[in-house]
C-alpha cells in the first residue's frame, strides 16, 4: 500500500486514492462515500466523489479501507506515561504522584535529561502518527520535573513535530504552585507566582518564536498545567495573552477529587464557577476532562464557548467516566477527543467513550459511535478554529487516516465507521498523511527506527521509576510503591 511513495515527503502532483469506503464532508456533516476517490495535490484535497475525470501523477487502489479525517487530539500524550503506574497502585499521595515535604526541603531536581525529555517527545509524536492522529496538542507530567516546561525542550518538540510530519499546537506547561504531602493524606497548596508569571512569559516568547514554522505545521498554545496549580493573575494574564496571539488556551479543570477539594477551600467553590467570576472562561478555553463539573458548571461551559477535551480511556481504567456526552451534547457544549495516555490509541478512546456513556445512561441513540467520531474530527478542529481540519472535502488540508477494514481480527464487518470504532483498537491504521505528506505508512514514521526507540523508550521509563522513591512520602523502595500484580516465583513455588 502506497510503496512507491516517499515516507516522509509530499507528492509532486495530483495523487489519487481509490478507497471502498471514504468519510467525506458535505452540507455540514460526515457523509459516507463508497467506492470512490480522494485526490490531493500539495497540502490540500482537490477533490472528493466518484473517480475524479481529470488528470493525476499516480493514482493508488487501496481496496477494502476507510479513508477518514486524520484524528485530532487535544490532550494528547507527549510523555513517556506515568499514569499507568498509579491505575492499581494508590493512593496518590503514596505512589509518588504528590511530592512529599522531604523532597521539596531537599530541592526537586530535572529526573530526565534534556536529551531524555526531547527524545520522549519525539517517540510520542511518532506514536501518535501510528494511531491515525495528525493534529495534536501535546501533555506531559509535571510530577517528575523539577517546576515547569522549558521552552529548550519545546524547541526541541517543534523540530520533531516537523520533522516527523505531525501538525501540533505547542507551549510550554507552566503553573504557580503545586500540592505537596505534609503528612500522610495531608496536602497542602504551596504558591510561587511570580514563579508561575515567568513561565507564562517563557511560554509567550515560545509561541512567538515558533508558530507557524515547518509550512504551518507548528502552531501555538499556552498551556497553565491545572487549575489547583494556577492563581487568578496567572489565568488572567494567560487569556488577555492568548487573546493578543490569538492562541487557544488548554487548563485541565473540572478533573479529579483533589482539585475540587482544593479550589472549594481556596476560593469557595468549583474551578469553573471561580474563573467565571474574573472573565477566564472563554471560546478560547480548551478543559479537560469534566468528569467532575457539576450541572451548572456544564451550564458555564455551554455560555462561554469552553471546549471539553473528552478522554475516557485514562478515567475509565479507574471507575471513572463523564456524566454524560449526552448531557454536554444537549447543552451545546463543544466536545474534541483526546487520548492523555499510552497507548494514544483514539480508536479505543472512542470505544471506551460510547461505552462509558451508556453505562452513564446515555441511550443507544444519545450517544452512538458517529458522536465520538464527530468529537475526534470536527470537535477538535473547531476548537482550534480551523475549519480546513477534520473534514475531508475541497480545499481542506490534506490530513488523512487510512484504516484497513479488510484486518483479519475485526470481522465481521457492518458499517465501517461502527465497526472501527467498536473494534477498539487503532493498529488498524495503515497509512497517515499530514499537511499532504506521507508521515506514516505501515507503522514507520520517517526518521526514527521504531522498534529501537521502543527499547530506548523502555530504558529511560525504568530509570525513572527507578527514583520514584526520592518524591514518595516515607520513601518506600519501588517494590512497595509499585507491587507486582503476582508475587514473584520463588525456588520452593
Amino acid at each position: 500500500m502506497l510503496e512507491t511513495l516517499t515516507l516522509g515527503a509530499r507528492p509532486e502532483g495530483r495523487t489519487a486514492l481509490a478507497a471502498r469506503w471514504i468519510v467525506a464532508h458535505a452540507n455540514g456533516g460526515h457523509r459516507l462515500l463508497e467506492n470512490g476517490e480522494i485526490v490531493l495535490e500539495g497540502d490540500r484535497i482537490l477533490y472528493v466523489g466518484r473517480r475524479f475525470p481529470g488528470d493525476v501523477a499516480r493514482r493508488f487502489d487501496l481496496g477494502e479501507v476507510l479513508v477518514s479525517p486524520g484524528f485530532i487530539d487535544l490532550d494528547a500524550l507527549s510523555d513517556l506515561d506515568t499514569t499507568v503506574l498509579g491505575v492499581d497502585c494508590g493512593p496518590a499521595w503514596a505512589k509518588g504522584r504528590v511530592w512529599p515535604q522531604s523532597y521539596v526541603d531537599r530541592g526537586p531536581y530535572e529526573m530526565y535529561t534534556p536529551d531524555e525529555l526531547a527524545f520522549q517527545k519525539r517517540f510520542a509524536f511518532a506514536q501518535l502518527l501510528c494511531n491515525g492522529i495528525t493534529s495534536a496538542l501535546p501533555i506531559a507530567s509535571l510530577f517528575y520535573r523539577e517546576w515547569g516546561e522549558t521552552v529548550a525542550e519545546f524547541d526541541a518538540a517543534a523540530e520533531a513535530a516537523g520533522e516527523l510530519g505531525l501538525r501540533v499546537w505547542l507551549g510550554p506547561a507552566y503553573r504557580s504552585g503545586g500540592m505537596v504531602c505534609v503528612a500522610p493524606g495531608v496536602l497542602e497548596p504551596r504558591f510561587d507566582e511570580a514563579r508561575g508569571l515567568c513561565g507564562l512569559a517563557d511560554a509567550v516568547a515560545f509561541v512567538r518564536a515558533q508558530a507557524g514554522r515547518f509550512g504551518g505545521l507548528v502552531q501555538g498554545m499556552l498551556a497553565p498545567d491545572r487549575v489547583e496549580t494556577c492563581t487568578q493573575a496567572l489565568l488572567t494574564r494567560t487569556m488577555d495573552a492568548a487573546r493578543d496571539l490569538d492562541v487557544p488556551v488548554r487548563l485541565h479543570m473540572a478533573q479529579g477529587v483533589m482539585e475540587r477539594e482544593t479550589v472549594a477551600r481556596l476560593h469557595g467553590t468549583t474551578a469553573p464557577v471561580w474563573m467565571a467570576g474574573f472573565g477566564a472562561l472563554t471560546d478560547r478555553l480548551i478543559a479537560p476532562h469534566a468528569v467532575q463539573a457539576t450541572d451548572a458548571d456544564l451550564v458555564l461551559y455551554a455560555e462561554h464557548g469552553v471546549t471539553v477535551a473528552h478522554c475516557p480511556l485514562v478515567f475509565a481504567r479507574s471507575g471513572a467516566a463523564l456524566n454524560s456526552l449526552a448531557k454536554l451534547r444537549r447543552l451545546g457544549i463543544r466536545v474534541g477527543m483526546g487520548t492523555d495516555t499510552a497507548p494514544p490509541d483514539m480508536v479505543l478512546n472512542m470505544a471506551i467513550g460510547v461505552m462509558a456513556a451508556r453505562m452513564m445512561g446515555d441511550s443507544l441513540d444519545a450517544t452512538a459511535p458517529e458522536h465520538l467520531f464527530d468529537a475526534a474530527t470536527i470537535g477538535g478542529a473547531d476548537a482550534l478554529r480551523r475549519p480546513d481540519l477534520g473534514r475531508l472535502m475541497p480545499g481542506a488540508k490534506a490530513d488523512i487516516a487510512v484504516f484497513d477494514m479488510a484486518d483479519p481480527l475485526i470481522a465481521p464487518r457492518i458499517d465501517p465507521v461502527r465497526t472501527l470504532i467498536l473494534g477498539a483498537t487503532g493498529r488498524v491504521t495503515r497509512a497517515v498523511f499530514v499537511d499532504g505528506r506521507l508521515s506514516m505508512r505501515e507503522g514507520q514514521v520517517a526518521g526514527l527506527d521504531m522498534a529501537s526507540a521502543r527499547a530506548r523508550a523502555q530504558t529511560q521509563f525504568d530509570g525513572l521509576v527507578a527514583r520514584y522513591p526520592d518524591r514518595t512520602w516515607g520513601h518506600p523502595p519501588v517494590g512497595a510503591i509499585f507491587p507486582p500484580a503476582y508475587p514473584a516465583m520463588g525456588g520452593t513455588d
